[in-house]
């Protein structure tokens, strides 16, 4: 596949360097060392056994293709990397490498290695995010827009108050993923059918060591076909990922030429076409819902994996390993991407102007009806407004001057009354206060 075509642009460039073939190997290799460290210090292993470990396998040149050649054979890459660092040492250390471990303990807690500091970067963009939404709220909490339901006009909001609902989305998802950031990434060790088999008591002191030693979390018990820990994780990733593409689908509806109410940051070559000159597509919007379409495919993938047979899955724990780190990378690249569309998001508050008005006024139809019902009645009051509108539109003239103006309308109601009744500023509800609401609960982190 032409993966660096048509998969990798919308990932985490920098994360795919992290998370290669090379690192995988060099996790495996992490956990294999630290379980022999931690078996050394409870005396289950001879003194000085994890530094000659270490001295013949750091800088070992495992051989990727045998190890890829070898997974046809073992169904995980752990049975072929045991096997060569078994072979790379001398014959009186071949017995202290992997003990009381299996192949799942190696590529599970490689996994969990190679995602934990992924996680970290993840939080980190969302904090930008976070801190971006922030700025753009208190900016535009008094920025009056169309409030669009169905993909038509319905009544006024602020563009605060949008993002407002964009940054809560993203910070759930945040505070969601966070635990499992900091501490919920739980070692594996339990050996061939889970339960310490030789060890003993002493098994459950290994895993617990083992998770200290790698910064991983201790499990309660080993955790081979208890998937949880990889639900909470897949689901999370695609929380976080279905709060950005909201955010993503938004911007690039505003940003249609009939509307213009934002664009996306500029820069060299940015929403070009190949072939239409004009045009200022919203790239960085589909990259990111590209992203996330393929999360949420992903989680499918890990969700229809959370039941497995017995003591070991057979297909369900290998379907997991390359969604969960594409997820994680694909959620990563968005997350790259909707920094910097916050972070420089153009906002035209002219052209929001100029929406509201488009109708004729027709979005202020419902507080006019309502400040004329007890006027003129309540059939009469919904007429009179619809027509208001109406002449509005076809004439080019504002909603408030021909409401004046109307036969049933004249000397009735004051002017002044009238024109703020019309102005879409006076019927934004709780918008204003909901910025403030939000950005408390944004900094009460």
């Amino acid at each position: 596949m032409p993966a660096t075509l048509i998969q990798h642009p919308f990932m985490s460039q920098g994360a795919l360097g992290d998370c290669n073939a090379d690192a995988l190997v060099g996790a495996m290799l992490e956990y294999e060392l630290g379980l022999a460290d931690v078996q050394e210090a409870h005396g289950a292993l001879p003194e000085g056994t994890h530094q000659a470990l270490a001295k013949h396998l750091h800088g070992h040149a495992f051989d990727l293709d045998a190890i890829a050649s070898g997974i046809a054979s073992g169904g995980n890459a752990a049975i072929p990397f045991v096997k060569q660092g078994r072979a790379a040492l001398p014959a009186e250390l071949k017995r202290y490498w992997h003990q009381g471990a299996t192949s799942q303990d190696v590529v599970d807690s490689a996994l969990m290695l190679l995602l934990k500091p992924r996680l970290a970067s993840i939080d980190g963009l969302l904090q930008r995010c976070r801190s971006a939404a922030i700025v753009l709220m208190q900016a535009h909490d008094e920025t009056v827009m169309v409030g669009r339901t169905l993909m038509q006009q319905a009544l006024p909001i602020t563009f605060g108050v949008k993002v407002a609902h964009w940054a809560l989305g993203l910070e759930q998802a945040r505070r969601r993923l966070l635990p499992l950031a900091e501490s919920g990434l739980p070692v594996q060790f339990g050996g061939a059918v889970g339960v310490h088999s030789g060890w003993d008591d002493l098994g459950l002191d290994f895993m617990d060591a083992l998770a200290a030693r790698l910064g991983l979390a201790a499990p309660v018990l080993p955790w081979h076909t208890d998937r949880q820990p990889i639900h909470a994780l897949a689901t999370a990733l695609d929380a976080v990922a279905g709060a950005a593409e909201k955010v993503a689908l938004d911007v690039a509806l505003l940003t249609q030429t009939e509307i213009g109410e934002v664009a996306e940051p500029g820069g060299e070559g940015m929403g070009e076409s190949s072939s239409m000159p004009h045009k200022r597509n919203p790239v960085r919007c589909a990259l990111i819902r590209g992203a996330a379409r393929q999360v949420h495919g992903h989680a499918t993938v890990i969700l229809n994996a959370t039941a497995q047979p017995l003591e070991r899955g057979l297909g369900e724990w290998h379907a997991e390993w390359a969604p969960l780190i594409d997820s994680t990378l694909l959620v990563e690249g968005a997350l790259e991407q909707l920094a910097v569309l916050l972070e420089g998001l153009e906002v035209h508050p002219d052209a929001m102007r100029r929406n509201l008005e488009i109708t004729g006024g027709a979005i202020m139809a419902e507080p006019v009806s309502r400040l004329l019902v007890p006027i003129v009645g309540q059939d009469a009051a919904k007429r009179i407004s619809a027509e208001a509108a109406e002449t509005a539109r076809r004439q080019g003239l504002s909603y408030a001057e021909v409401l004046k103006a109307h036969s049933e309308v004249k000397g009735r109601v004051e002017v002044e009354v009238l024109e703020e009744t019309a102005s879409p500023a006076s019927y934004i509800g709780s918008s204003k206060a909901q910025v403030t609401r939000a950005i408390a609960w944004l900094k009460n982190i």
